[in-house]
């Protein structure tokens, strides 16, 4: 059986619904806060309570051959909390390592992180994408606390013999994607005029079923040992080209006003906007080529199809 911890967010349901089409007879166990929620038939839903320090593992971790832990206290735009850093460590660092050395003990072969492209950096230079070899450069608690945590799981797998795999994505999109990607979708479909039309960037992007694929592979490729990848659909997009892109899928024309990027980053600037434009109009583009040649892996969806499949799930 597989444990996936954070099996109601984004991505893990996605991972769940993914392992249970595979094999309809396979048995999933899922770690949840609390009782309540509707679960398929081959789900094991076990409770754990949160992802903290001092949370015991034991009842969860019952019968498992490997863990996909992708719960995480996640970035968000603006935290509130008055010590950011203390709060992702006692989650993403100290709540994870906890569950590792439980994972490590009961026997269970491999451990899934799913961490983040943030351990990387924010941004790449043009025609300089990022490669796991880089050395890591997390610009926000969220990324420190994600690298924090590849390291201290490393020393695990070193210590313990537990084969740990750390996946970093960058940003995942799919049916029920939120926050400001499905902004933009929402007014590529309104038919909204966007100031996007001379963004000549490249960003790396993974589709949901891309990354579910990915993970899946992971789960049991002997390669996959102790390695750490970066992983995304291997085709790099400007913003405008998203943009037109998001309109194709959902029918619609793009109106994109040719605006050039140094209009838009002073017009931010003035507004107290510039992370925004930044992240509409820098590069973060990462080299997946390790995942592709070691595992044998290729992405299984095209960009086309993953908005597509983003548009009609929104």
């Amino acid at each position: 059986m597989i444990l996936v911890t954070g099996a109601t967010g984004f991505v893990g349901k996605a991972v769940v619904q993914r392992l249970l089409a595979d094999d309809e007879s396979k048995r999933v166990v899922v770690a949840v806060r609390r009782d309540g929620r509707q679960w398929p038939e081959q789900v094991l839903p076990r409770v754990t309570g949160d992802l903290e320090p001092a949370t015991d593992w034991s009842l969860a971790l019952k019968d498992v051959s490997a863990v996909v832990h992708l719960a995480a206290r996640v970035h968000v735009m603006h935290d509130t909390a008055a010590d950011p850093l203390t709060a992702f460590r006692s989650v993403n660092v100290e709540g994870t390592l906890n569950l590792a050395r439980q994972v490590a003990a009961a026997g269970i072969k491999r451990f899934l992180f799913i961490s983040s492209v943030k351990v990387n950096g924010e941004s790449t230079p043009p025609g300089r994408a990022f490669a796991e070899s880089d050395a890591p450069n997390p610009q926000d608690a969220y990324g420190q606390s994600k690298y924090e945590a590849e390291h201290g799981l490393r020393q695990l797998a070193a210590d313990t013999g537990m084969e740990v795999v750390i996946i970093r994505p960058p940003l995942v999109y799919g049916p029920g994607i939120k926050a400001n990607f499905a902004a933009l979708m929402r007014a590529v479909q309104r038919g909204w005029p966007l100031p996007l039309g001379a963004v000549h960037n490249q960003r790396s992007l993974v589709a949901l079923d891309n990354l579910v694929d990915f993970i899946v592979t992971c789960i049991t490729h002997h390669q996959a040992a102790n390695q750490t990848f970066l992983v995304s659909d291997g085709q790099d997009l400007s913003t405008t080209e998203l943009v037109r892109g998001m309109a194709r899928a959902a029918g619609v024309p793009a109106r994109l006003l040719p605006i050039p990027v140094w209009v838009l980053q002073a017009g931010a600037g003035l507004l107290g906007k510039g992370d925004a434009v930044q992240r509409l109009c820098g590069n973060l583009q990462v080299d997946s080529s390790k995942a592709r040649h070691l595992l044998d892996w290729t992405p299984p969806i095209s960009v086309d199809e993953g908005l597509r499949r983003a548009v009609a799930g929104s």
